[in-house]
């Protein structure tokens, strides 16, 4: 029998557990995931640090942890909470269970308790921060998570970016290093999967650091800027919107998810906290061109305020769910932003055009566009 464990929330909830993975204790923001599957992935992306996964899906590691789904190169969720692990997976391509992995990189899980119950709490109460501990009463876990921080006040783009700029590789791209399409990828966040998927369209995928200056950048000679995924409050990346503002009027610009949020801020847009976030595959987003609906992949906790959306950019797409903005373009330059997951992973491939899209706006003649 594994070894008791609770998972305390900060409005003084606790549920008790089985302690699987890394014993130790952690704290984070505890956000609830809709996807059925893609455990490996979520536990992966960078968007999740500082935060405690609270899966709705009762059954985790069934199919294992194989060594393709990477989504960066370690665990960046703080915590794991599951209905139920499953001890024997079964899969071809399987290497760890999920307790071997959780192991592996320090991250504790935590399983037995009730999932939907913790979903209720959060969808009604919103996003708080809590704590999972084998070693600490209920009454000392709660007092300790009085004097946490906020998730928000926290800058988690700057932990989890790349330290040093670096050219993405992979038997794909071996032989396009010197590829007309230069793409320089601004790393908020990065998953492995826009990498994947932009080099198998022939790009040559360089990514840097969040932190790093315009002319440096320029210095790569882009032929196109890529604002990833991830992490946090947008309101504290100044750094990188400064950045943005650089890039306007003179490079074509995508963003995704948090750089959708950061182009937004670069033209005088405001952000807010939602109250649960979106984080699943599920996600309904209508396409306001043509009003085509898309079933997307999500994973964010800020949203961008539609009534400070003005001027020189304008909103395409609205999630069908709550509706927030979901996608911007600019009126006239090369630039556009979704606030989902094109690149999914976990979730539907359906949006990975948008990815063709945006190649197809870095090669048209400057005179064109």
């Amino acid at each position: 029998m594994s070894k008791r464990t609770i998972l305390a929330l900060q409005d003084g909830s606790v549920y008790e557990g089985y302690s699987f993975g890394a014993d130790i204790n952690v704290f984070g923001e505890v956000v609830f995931n809709t996807s059925m599957m893609g455990y490996q992935e979520m536990l992966t992306d960078p968007s999740y640090a500082g935060q405690i996964i609270v899966t709705t899906y009762p059954l985790i590691g069934n199919y294992g942890v194989n060594e393709q789904d990477f989504e960066s190169d370690k665990i960046q969720a703080s915590g794991f909470v599951v209905r139920e692990e499953c001890l024997k997976p079964n899969h071809y391509l399987s290497k760890y269970s999920i307790n071997e992995y959780l192991t592996k990189y320090n991250t504790p899980g935590i399983c037995g308790l009730d999932t939907r119950a913790i979903t209720r709490k959060l969808r009604s109460c919103g996003t708080m921060m809590g704590t999972i501990t084998s070693v600490q009463t209920p009454q000392q876990a709660l007092e300790q998570l009085k004097g946490l921080p906020a998730y928000g006040l926290t800058d988690f783009a700057r932990q989890v970016t790349t330290k040093s700029p670096y050219t993405w590789k992979s038997e794909l791209t071996e032989n396009l290093l010197d590829s007309s399409c230069n793409i320089v990828v601004i790393d908020c966040g990065l998953k492995y999967s826009i990498l994947r998927i932009m080099s198998g369209l022939g790009c040559k995928m360089q990514v840097v650091p969040c932190t790093i200056s315009a002319s440096e950048i320029l210095r790569l000679k882009p032929d196109g800027i890529l604002l990833s995924p991830g992490p946090g409050n947008p309101d504290l990346l100044d750094y990188i919107v400064d950045t943005v503002k650089e890039f306007i009027g003179r490079k074509p610009i995508m963003g995704i998810c948090m750089g959708n949020q950061l182009i937004a801020r670069a033209f005088g847009a405001r952000t807010f906290k939602l109250k649960y976030g979106h984080h699943g595959a599920n996600h309904p987003v209508r396409d306001l061109a043509d009003g085509r609906i898309h079933i997307t992949a999500q994973n964010h906790g800020y949203a961008i305020d539609p009534d400070t959306v003005k001027g020189e950019i304008e909103i395409t797409h609205i999630n069908l769910n709550d509706g927030t903005v979901e996608g911007l373009r600019h009126k006239e330059l090369p630039i556009f932003s979704v606030q989902y997951h094109s690149e999914a992973s976990p979730g539907p491939l359906d949006n990975t055009y948008l990815f063709e899209k945006f190649l197809e706006m870095v090669r048209e003649p400057k005179d064109n566009r």
